[in-house]
């Protein structure tokens, strides 16, 4: 399709003003934090600041999956980060993640308390703290590692490029569209041919490759994102949907997915988690 208005870039790149879309207010090409904000802390070991977003659902389940080990030591507090708010560009949270982007995690286990940030990161920082949901054994390890970082190099073409053009951009344009649907699919399909020959990602154990997959890949094709799963044929990956469904029936996922929540069903929400008793009974029903 030819454009009849095509758009040169200038020699030198200025920011002039908010470009429109979903996210334009809280878009700028410098870091560092925008106003003060204190950080608050609970009183468990590990402290939590997200949203749930897919990145921020990846730490919650994986928190969650540790506590129904009955792992005393993953005892967290989930503090509600607002992103388009700005809450992200507060001191007290820029602080521990310079970077600016949900999720971030303190633990104060330690001293002097040491922060963690990348939810990739976070996930394999805390299988190796508590020994737990990654394989002990080095072929097994790096298996589930490579899909882990293959997700943290695939997330930007799904969320970024696929989510941003066909979803967030204020208008609809035809060549980034079509160019990040096509990668969207190309992984999809990556993704299917191993789950044809494997239960899960990387083998035969639930690992922090397949929390870090489901958040993003799991919830595209049960339709949470996007509202993409017609547009991209999902049915098609049938073993993507197997593995996705699998995962999403798991009491601690479903719990996870819960924490930190600002939208859909109310009772699916829950904006802050400071114990297990904040899921009440009446979602505890609905978990069961």
């Amino acid at each position: 399709m030819t454009n009849n208005n095509p758009y040169t870039p200038p020699a030198v790149w200025t920011w002039q003003a908010e470009n429109g879309g979903t996210f334009a207010n809280i878009n700028r090409p410098i870091a560092g934090a925008t106003h003060d904000k204190q950080r608050v802390v609970g009183k468990h070991p590990l402290q939590l600041y997200s949203l749930a977003t897919p990145n921020g659902v990846k730490v919650t389940v994986m928190l969650e999956e540790l506590l129904a080990q009955n792992i005393a030591g993953a005892e967290y507090d989930a503090w509600l980060i607002q992103i388009r708010n700005g809450d992200q560009f507060g001191s007290g949270f820029v602080e521990i993640n310079p970077n600016s982007k949900i999720p971030a995690l303190m633990d104060h286990s330690i001293s002097p308390p040491l922060r963690v940030f990348e939810s990739g990161n976070i996930l394999l920082y805390l299988a190796d703290k508590f020994a737990t949901l990654i394989p002990k054994d080095p072929a097994g390890r790096t298996e589930c590692l490579s899909w882990l970082f293959w997700q943290m190099g695939s997330a930007p073409y799904l969320g970024g490029g696929f989510g941003h053009f066909y979803a967030y951009a204020p208008e609809k344009l035809p060549y980034p569209i079509d160019r990040f649907t096509m990668e969207t699919k190309r992984q999809l399909d990556v993704l299917n041919r191993q789950l044809a020959e494997h239960s899960y990602v990387s083998g035969d154990e639930y690992s922090i490759a397949d929390i870090a997959i489901w958040a993003w890949y799991g919830q595209l094709v049960l339709g949470r994102l996007y509202n993409a799963a017609e547009f991209l044929d999902v049915q098609t990956y049938s073993h993507v949907i197997r593995w996705a469904k699998a995962i999403d029936s798991r009491p601690a996922v479903k719990r996870g997915r819960m924490v930190n929540r600002v939208s859909g069903a109310p009772e699916f929400q829950l904006h802050e988690r400071h114990d297990a008793s904040d899921f009440d009974n009446n979602t505890q029903d609905k978990i069961a």
